[in-house]
């Protein structure tokens, strides 16, 4: 299968904006065309509640989401740090969903059966998920939808924390991050305004310390414009 008929046949289903980019390399369309059927999750098991123990060929106690993995350098090194880990990420861009699985499909040290993958809007997942089954939500560097007739897309959102907080176990954690300051502001405010959330930074001075324990993706890495002014948060599911 060429790389163009590789992206043209994964259409959206409710995702906002392009998905596609450059034309797919012939390493990435094979991954694309080889590992994706494999670990995606597929529109059946999102049709009804979907039971964690059934995602993964075996249970694990501690459980990861990646919204938004962009090209997966992140994810990818979540994998290699939580092997005994279930971690699913979501990414709706075919480039950077089919650059994530050619990084995995030449990865033999990593294991795949506690990876899933899923190409279209997050929140269709989510919303599929069983209560309190996640331990962490990543959501990095999320698309700020800078123009106020569209920041009803972005996905930090009162209907959208109500999600996150209902599959997050107590104790559980929502991390984001954005070289954006008016956005940073907006995750705070939202988040801190749920009642299921409490900012474990705090207060304003903290956000823009890397935590020890942080990994950097590539948009932070890279030199991208604003990157230096990464703003980290932290919020812990208290209820």
């Amino acid at each position: 299968m060429t790389s163009e008929k590789s992206s043209d046949k994964y259409n959206a289903k409710r995702f906002y904006g392009r998905r596609t980019g450059k034309r797919l390399n012939t390493s990435r369309a094979e991954a694309l065309d080889t590992l994706l059927p494999k670990l995606c999750l597929s529109d059946e098991e999102l049709s009804s509640t979907l039971r964690i123990k059934d995602v993964f060929a075996k249970s694990h106690d501690h459980n990861i989401l990646e919204i938004g993995f962009g090209t997966g350098e992140h994810f990818l090194e979540l994998a290699r740090q939580n092997p005994d880990s279930g971690l699913i990420g979501v990414e709706p861009f075919i480039n950077g969903m089919a650059s994530f699985l050619r990084d995995l499909g030449e990865d033999s040290a990593l294991p795949q059966d506690n990876i899933r993958v899923y190409m279209d809007d997050a929140m269709l997942v989510v919303e599929a998920l069983e209560d309190q089954c996640l331990d962490k939500i990543y959501i990095l560097n999320p698309d700020p939808w800078h123009k106020a007739r569209h920041h009803k897309r972005r996905i930090i959102k009162p209907q959208n924390l109500d999600q996150f907080a209902r599959v997050l176990k107590p104790g559980g954690q929502l991390v984001s991050s954005t070289d954006v300051p008016y956005l940073a502001e907006w995750i705070v405010e939202h988040t801190e305004a749920h009642k299921a959330f409490d900012w474990a930074a705090g207060n304003g001075d903290n956000w823009k310390q890397r935590p020890d324990w942080w990994i950097d993706n590539k948009y932070a890495t890279k030199g991208a414009k604003g990157a230096s002014e990464m703003h980290y948060m932290v919020f812990d599911k208290t209820l």
